[in-house]
């Protein structure tokens, strides 16, 4: 069992739990089931911003605890402040060490989009999405079958979340549908967790002329940027450059001054 699979079993015993513990008609009396969603596609495409979506993230599978000692606030603020375009949060808390609390803390004191990180397999996270202050859901195309992310996405975008489609390989972009506002071509491959920024590269050309486009994983410098700017990419997924180090929000902040 690769470790794709290993987040997807144990996810899908979480969603099954999280339904017993607090059924949908409780998630609609969350404070955030109502709040307006900010769009993610008109940051990523307003040119006076970075396209950065900054990432909050403790650890990964793969390189285990990344960042323990900073808190959701002031990395967030930092970020925003620095001129994050968005923030990307995890909520899995077994595998990358996220909570929803760290989202819905984030919505408290920021004014940008927020894209909810996680593996969303069920309805019912994309209704927890909405309650717990998400602007926009990530949907993999590795993790789902073709017809049920065609089912999420829309229902994500019937409560006004848009829907970044996370793909690797060029067989998955099979399962663009029109609800899907964002493309985003993963570097890393999750089922190793190798990563190889030269992924986007030789993705771009394959990608809807007309879509916006993100690149995800393995950024670490502003030619990184310009060489991804230059093949069409409007955003920029970066989380482990900057919570690597021990101040992620100033490592932000002179990596957006790189630019």
């Amino acid at each position: 069992m690769n470790i794709l699979d290993k987040i997807i079993h144990h996810k899908k015993q979480e969603v099954a739990e999280k339904l017993l513990k607090k059924p949908l008609k409780e998630l609609e009396k969350n404070k955030y089931f109502n709040h307006k969603t900010l769009a993610l596609t008109d940051a990523l495409l307003d040119n006076e911003k970075t396209g950065i979506i900054a990432e909050f993230k403790r650890k990964s599978p793969s390189k285990g605890v990344i960042n323990d000692e900073v808190t959701i606030e002031e990395v967030t603020t930092g970020y925003f402040r620095g001129g994050a375009s968005a923030l990307s949060i995890l909520t899995d808390t077994v595998f990358f060490g996220g909570s929803d609390r760290d989202l819905m803390r984030a919505r408290e004191l920021v004014s940008i989009p927020i894209l909810r990180k996680d593996f969303i397999i069920d309805e019912y996270q994309v209704v927890e999405s909405k309650a717990i202050g998400a602007d926009a859901v990530l949907l993999i195309a590795a993790a789902l079958e073709k017809n049920q992310l065609k089912k999420l996405a829309s229902l994500a975008v019937s409560f006004h979340l848009q829907v970044i489609l996370e793909v690797h390989e060029p067989s998955e972009l099979s399962m663009v549908t029109p609800d899907i506002s964002v493309i985003g071509v993963n570097n890393r491959n999750l089922k190793d967790f190798r990563v190889d920024i030269n992924c986007s590269v030789k993705m771009a050309k394959l990608l809807p002329s007309d879509s916006v486009k993100i690149s995800e994983s393995g950024i670490h410098s502003a030619d990184m940027i310009n060489t991804l700017k230059a093949v069409g990419y409007n955003g920029f997924l970066i989380g482990e450059q900057f919570m690597h180090q021990p101040d992620p929000a100033l490592a932000f902040m002179s990596f957006v001054k790189q630019l």
